[in-house]
């Protein structure tokens, strides 16, 4: 008969800590620890757009005052907040329709370009990913300021900045979901009679459907709040964006109406993730989970 000697506490404790297979024990608390910080600023700044009173630390009351019923420093009857909404809801769209289109085609002719150029493409590609905002930033900043004074600085320069610094997000979802894929789709297309660009219209582009809608949100969700871009390359109050609105006042004399404003800019990113998280699924549901579409 053998006896079972159970190990003292002080091997157990270390085994239960040394365990690589053991389940999660901490990272789950570590993970809401993160989204707990990160959150408190987002919602107390939420809580204080609808403050009766001008601070935006000391509660005085609920109102709308600074969305609606102020008759000049809320959200509806500012000029300068309103022009700063439109700019920065114009940005963001122009930023989505240019950029993900280019990131679409950039990542096709990747998937089906090999080579040493195409590596060297595909490097510069993500050189935006690991080179800082700032360096980028002044770097169109005297391009566009020496080189290309046509542009020169405005919104031209700031979509062309927003587009620079994004494209390479629709590159790599679209690519991920070309790797997904396979060619096995195109090739029996093109077995089937279909010529490569009737191939690419009806096939390829389809199966990419949820892919470009999740970069679209994407690129849009990361142009509405940029701020560097933007504010290195504007050329006056005319070309001001809710980011530089918010960083301007809160330098000053900071209200409630930025908190109103955030929020409006909070509300409007989460709509478009949200859209395009449902998009995508309708999209996958419809496909059959990536069945292909029909060719003729």
């Amino acid at each position: 008969m053998s006896l079972l000697i159970e190990p003292p506490p002080r091997h157990r404790v270390r085994e239960w800590f040394a365990n690589p297979w053991g389940q999660a024990r901490f990272l789950w608390v570590v993970a809401i620890a993160y989204v707990v910080w990160i959150l408190i600023p987002v919602v107390q700044a939420v809580i204080f757009s609808f403050n009766s009173g001008r601070s935006i630390s000391k509660w005085n009351g609920f109102s709308l005052r600074w969305y609606v019923t102020d008759p000049d420093a809320s959200v509806l009857h500012n000029p300068a907040l309103q022009h700063a909404v439109l700019q920065t809801l114009k940005l963001s769209l122009l930023t989505a329709l240019i950029a993900v289109p280019l990131g679409v085609l950039f990542a096709i002719g990747l998937h089906k370009w090999r080579g040493v150029s195409a590596r060297s493409s595909n490097f510069l590609m993500m050189f935006s990913f690991v080179t800082p905002e700032l360096i980028l930033a002044v770097a169109l900043f005297l391009l566009f300021l020496h080189a290309f004074r046509v542009i020169g600085l405005g919104t031209p320069a700031e979509a062309t900045g927003l587009i620079v610094l994004s494209l390479a997000y629709p590159v790599v979802i679209v690519r991920a979901r070309l790797l997904g894929l396979g060619p096995s789709y195109e090739e029996a297309a093109q077995d089937l009679g279909a010529s490569p660009g009737r191939t690419l219209w009806r096939v390829t582009l389809p199966l990419l459907g949820p892919s470009i809608f999740a970069s679209a949100a994407i690129v849009f969700a990361l142009a509405l709040d940029d701020f560097v871009i933007v504010n290195q390359l504007s050329r006056d109050a005319s070309t001001q964006t809710v980011s530089m609105a918010i960083y301007g006042a809160a330098r000053t004399e900071p209200t409630p109406a930025l908190n109103a404003i955030g929020s409006l800019m909070l509300v409007a990113s989460t709509l478009a993730i949200a859209i395009a998280v449902i998009v995508y699924r309708r999209m996958e549901r419809a496909r059959g989970g990536g069945a292909p579409p029909p060719v003729a």
